[in-house]
């Protein structure tokens, strides 16, 4: 995952790479040269389960898609979509590693507080979602983290799960988010020092990589 995750650094991060919405056909697009955070984790996973080029073509269907068909509808649109859709691949350890500390709500996700959508087209889902509270976290939870996690930055906003996504990294005795940061400033993907990074957002997501 290091390894993998470590080829997309210094790539621009680039926004409305895939193509498709509610009255346009979608698109299935490799675009390996600008990322934004979450075609990021989606190259990478499907990279992760791949032997070919070919594998990876169809694993990142499955990956980006419910069943692997290419459609908006069936597009995995949020960061939680992984869990209901790809289960054999990834699993959500957020519970093992906040403990006691994890936090379960209810969230109506694709809903906006005044009734309207984030993505029209597309119906709400009724989601229970577990994260740990950034102010939570202390050296007991930073180190049930592994490399090659993949760390949803918990959104509070309604209809919202996460508001970003990145990737687990340890190297010695730090923690680092490697993601695509659409910072005005940094524009790439990076690694930025984990603590800092997550001081002051509400909380964490962490889905873990099966070994397939």
């Amino acid at each position: 995952m290091d390894f993998l995750s470590g080829k997309f650094l210094g790539i621009d991060y680039a926004e409305s790479t895939l193509i498709g919405d509610k009255d346009n056909p979608e698109v299935f697009v490799i675009n390996l040269e600008g990322v934004d955070c979450f075609t990021f984790v989606e190259y990478v996973e499907a990279m992760r389960l791949s032997n070919s080029f070919f594998e990876f073509e169809e694993n990142l269907k499955k990956v980006r898609y419910r069943s692997g068909e290419v459609s908006f509808i069936k597009r995995n649109h949020f960061f939680t979509d992984w869990i209901e859709s790809n289960p054999d691949f990834v699993e959500d350890v957020t519970g093992k590693i906040g403990g006691d500390k994890a936090v379960t709500i209810r969230k109506i996700l694709n809903e906006k507080e005044n009734g309207t959508c984030f993505l029209h087209g597309i119906p709400s889902l009724r989601r229970k979602i577990k994260y740990v509270p950034s102010d939570a976290i202390d050296d007991l939870i930073l180190g049930r983290l592994k490399t090659g996690d993949y760390a949803g930055i918990y959104s509070a906003a309604e209809g919202l799960d996460v508001s970003h996504v990145g990737i687990i990294i340890g190297k010695g005795d730090s923690i680092y988010l490697r993601h695509a940061s659409s910072q005005k400033e940094i524009r790439k993907a990076v690694d930025q020092d984990f603590r800092i990074y997550i001081a002051g957002k509400p909380g964490i997501i962490i889905l873990r990589p099966r070994n397939n």
